[in-house]
């Protein structure tokens, strides 16, 4: 069953929108239980990265989710989601990351326009698996003040001043930047290609 991480996100409906298109079932968890029956985890994020990890502190899910991770189930972050796969953030120096890969989230340099809100092309990178089947550089969109620097991992780049991580995969972890569930028929298929055979 495809789970989806209710910390009390603000585009928990959009997400459950999205995959009530593709014809997924799909579970709202926010309890370590719901994360181990979980086949696939999809952790949507909007706002501010020191509340989205005080909140999975709250609900006490922080190490199972790790696990999860670790454990190989597949994994999307999404916005937020993805940043929260790092050790920091400057948004929030104190607080601590998944800290699933190493790294700090950066904030855009002053003078740039923030938050970067609107549509932007993606760069893809050969062999993406989650980015894939769409035309060569294609529109998505994005909301937020902060990003994950440019990473080894990234399959999808996008510039906005400066060239940044728009998506992430690392065997069974993904991450993006931008919003699929605010993206149009781009979007669909990009959650469709993470889904693949639950739905």
């Amino acid at each position: 069953m495809i789970a989806i991480l209710d910390y009390g996100a603000g585009n928990l409906r959009s997400v459950e929108n999205t995959l009530a298109e593709l014809g997924c079932e799909y579970t709202l968890v926010r309890d370590s239980e719901g994360l181990r029956h979980a086949s696939q985890i999809l952790l949507p994020g909007v706002g501010h990265f020191g509340q989205m990890m005080r909140a999975l502190d709250v609900l006490a899910v922080r190490d199972t989710l790790v696990e999860r991770i670790v454990a190989g189930v597949p994994f999307l972050g999404i916005c937020l989601g993805l940043q929260a796969l790092f050790e920091s953030s400057e948004e929030a120096p104190e607080v601590r990351g998944l800290g699933v890969f190493p790294g700090v989230v950066k904030r855009f340099p002053a003078g740039a326009r923030v938050p970067h809100m609107g549509w932007n092309e993606l760069e893809v990178r050969a062999g993406s698996r989650l980015v894939r089947n769409l035309e060569a550089r294609p529109y998505v969109y994005f909301a937020h003040s902060y990003y994950v620097p440019e990473h080894e991992q990234a399959s999808a780049t996008c510039t906005y001043g400066l060239k940044y991580t728009a998506a992430l995969e690392a065997g069974n972890v993904c991450g993006v930047q931008f919003h699929p569930e605010k993206s149009g028929l781009v979007g669909l298929r990009i959650v469709q290609n993470f889904v693949g055979q639950a739905c």
